[in-house]
C-alpha cells in the first residue's frame, strides 16, 4: 500500500518479537494500494507483512482480522492475524492500530484466463459458505450509504455527463436497494474487494491453484451476490474498453454455482448488482483523485475504466446461463 507512516526497524523489531515470530531482518514499504500501510517483515523466523490502518479505527477492526481468523480455521487460503502470548491480534504502531499476518507464496495472474476465473469462482463459493456462522457483524462501510454520502463530494470535480451518469445510476441503486427482490438476496460477510491483485495462485499437481485471498480490510455485511459482481467486474472485464468477456465470466459463476447454489432472484438481479459494483469502485477512485491524501508512495487508479465498465453494463447487461 501506499506509504502514509513511517516505521523504524526498531519499532517493527519490537513487535515481531513480542509476537515470537524471531528477529527483524528486512522492513520494505508496499508500493501498490492507496488505503493502509503495509510493509514486507522478513524475520528469521518466516515472512510476514505488517499493516498500520490509516482509516479503520480500533472499533471497527476486530471485526476484519476475526473474520480472517475465523476463515483460516476453516481451512481457506487467508493469512490468518499474529496474536501475542494473550492472544491479542490488534496491536499498535506509531500511535496507529496495526496486525501482522504471514506473507502468502505465489504470484498474481493479472491477465487470468477463463481456468482462473473458474478457481476463483469457487473459492469465493466456500469462503461465503465458510463465512455464514461467523456471528461478527459490522456494515460493508463502502456500501450504498457511503456512495450516497460520497457522491456529492466528487460532483464538483466531474464534467456535464460525468455528473448525470453518477447522479442517475445513485438513484437506481437505491430505488433497487428498497425493492421487494433486493431484499430476497442472500446476505452475509463478503470480502468486496477480490480484485485479481488481492489473490496469489502457486503451482500445483492440477495446475496453478488458489494459494491465498489476502486484503480483508473493505469486508462487510452485504449480498454475496455484490461479492460476485465484484469479481466479475474485475477478473472478467477488458481492462482497455470494459467490456465483460462471456467466457471468463461464465467459467466464474459457473463454478461458484456448483458450489453455492444461485437462486433466481440472484441470477435476475446480477446484471443490476454488476452496475452496483462498477459504480462503487468508480466513486472511489474519483474520491482518491480528486481528494487524495498525502502518501510517501501513493498510486491513485485510473477512474475512468468503472466509468466504461459501468457504461457497458448499461448498455450490455449480461446474465449468466447456468444448467
Amino acid at each position: 500500500m501506499a506509504v502514509y507512516t513511517e516505521v523504524s526497524l526498531a519499532e517493527a523489531g519490537a513487535l515481531m518479537a513480542r509476537l515470537g515470530l524471531g528477529e527483524l531482518t528486512a522492513l520494505t514499504g508496499i508500493r501498490s494500494g492507496i488505503e493502509n500501510t503495509n510493509y514486507f517483515a522478513d524475520t528469521t523466523g518466516g515472512r510476514y507483512v505488517l499493516t498500520v490502518f490509516e482509516r479503520l479505527t480500533p472499533a471497527q477492526l476486530p471485526f476484519y482480522l476475526g473474520l480472517m481468523q475465523h476463515l483460516a480455521a476453516r481451512g481457506l487460503p487467508v493469512p490468518g492475524p499474529k496474536a501475542d502470548a494473550l492472544g491479542t491480534i490488534l496491536h499498535t504502531v506509531q500511535g496507529k492500530p496495526a496486525a501482522v499476518v504471514d506473507r502468502l507464496r505465489g504470484t498474481h495472474h493479472l491477465a487470468p484466463d477463463a481456468a482462473d476465473c473458474e478457481r476463483l469462482g469457487a473459492v469465493l463459493a466456500r469462503m461465503h459458505i465458510a463465512a455464514a456462522d461467523w456471528p461478527g457483524r459490522q456494515a460493508h462501510l463502502r456500501g450504498l450509504a457511503w456512495w450516497a454520502e460520497t457522491a456529492p463530494l466528487i460532483a464538483p470535480h466531474l464534467d456535464a455527463a460525468e455528473a448525470a451518469l453518477l447522479d442517475t445510476e445513485l438513484a437506481y441503486q437505491q430505488q433497487l436497494a428498497a425493492s421487494p427482490a433486493f431484499a430476497e438476496l442472500p446476505v452475509g460477510p463478503i470480502h468486496a474487494d477480490l480484485f485479481r491483485d488481492n489473490v496469489m495462485f502457486e503451482r500445483g499437481p492440477t495446475g496453478a491453484e488458489i494459494s491465498g485471498l489476502f486484503d480483508f480490510y473493505f469486508a462487510g455485511v452485504d449480498t454475496w451476490l455484490f461479492d460476485i459482481a465484484v469479481c466479475l467486474n474485475d477478473w472478467c472485464a477488458d481492462l482497455a474498453t470494459g467490456r465483460l468477456d462471456a467466457d471468463r465470466a461464465q467459467a466464474l459463476v459457473g463454478a461458484y454455482h456448483r458450489e453455492r447454489p444461485l437462486h433466481g432472484t440472484e441470477l435476475r438481479l446480477m446484471p443490476a448488482l454488476m452496475r452496483a459494483a462498477a459504480l462503487r469502485f468508480w466513486i472511489s477512485r474519483l474520491w482518491d483523485l480528486h481528494l487524495p491524501r498525502d502518501a510517501a508512495l501513493l498510486q491513485a487508479h485510473d477512474p475512468a475504466h468503472f466509468e466504461r465498465v459501468l457504461r457497458e453494463h448499461i448498455a450490455n447487461p449480461w446474465h449468466a446461463v447456468l444448467t
